[in-house]
């Protein structure tokens, strides 16, 4: 399988999930900011929205989204314990995935880094952070993990409360929030996805300002 990938962003989920399972994928680095890739090729003709991740199958067949793509992954590799198979925790899987997706990545962060969005969209923003971390704190304040065991849905949560620390948003006042982020960040496979793309990201930075 072969990921398009932005060095920090949402797609490194799917390489932590890939090396949770032991999986070697092909990785296609993006530039998000011209929508790229590096032969220079427009990212547009793989994704119309020029987002990652961009997952293509085996198949040929491409898949977009968080929601879709990492419970794809973790079915494909049972053996990881990456995801619930069926039943009530299949759809509390995906009520986690939405949850991050859309009150989380989308509704809170994408705001606060965004250096085009109005400081009115940042304080709408930031407004809404304490509900929605006091719901994951109290949610999370008696278990471990999302749901009965690590999902993929820690991971994706893992991801986007990294990026906490780069819109001043500090994540001390909900200690099981900050919690599971530093119990998902000290996994091995975890450990190494972040530590490679936030080796690429550096150097794409470098680049831009060259």
């Amino acid at each position: 399988m072969e990921l398009y990938f932005s060095p920090m962003a949402c797609s490194l989920a799917t390489r932590i999930a890939f090396y949770e399972a032991g999986y070697d994928a092909r990785y296609v680095q993006v530039d998000t900011q011209n929508k790229r890739l590096s032969d220079g090729s427009d990212f547009f003709g793989i994704n119309p929205l020029g987002q990652v991740p961009v997952l293509r199958t085996d198949e040929g067949a491409l898949l977009y989204e968080n929601g879709a793509i990492l419970p794809y992954v973790a079915d494909r590799f049972p053996a990881a314990k990456l995801a619930p198979v069926d039943g009530l925790e299949r759809a509390r899987l995906h009520q986690w995935l939405g949850f991050i997706g859309t009150e989380l990545h989308k509704g809170t962060f994408v705001p606060l880094l965004d250096r085009n969005a109005g400081d009115e969209v940042k304080r709408y923003a930031r407004e809404h952070v304490a509900l929605r971390m006091q719901a994951l704190q109290q949610h999370l304040s008696p278990r471990e993990w999302l749901l009965e065991h690590f999902s993929v849905a820690d991971i994706y949560l893992a991801v986007v409360l990294n990026w906490a620390r780069y819109c001043d948003t500090d994540l001390s006042p909900w200690p099981a929030v900050l919690g599971l982020l530093k119990r998902v960040s000290a996994r091995p496979a975890a450990a190494r996805a972040f530590e490679e793309e936030f080796a690429l990201y550096r150097a794409e930075q470098a680049r831009a300002r060259a």
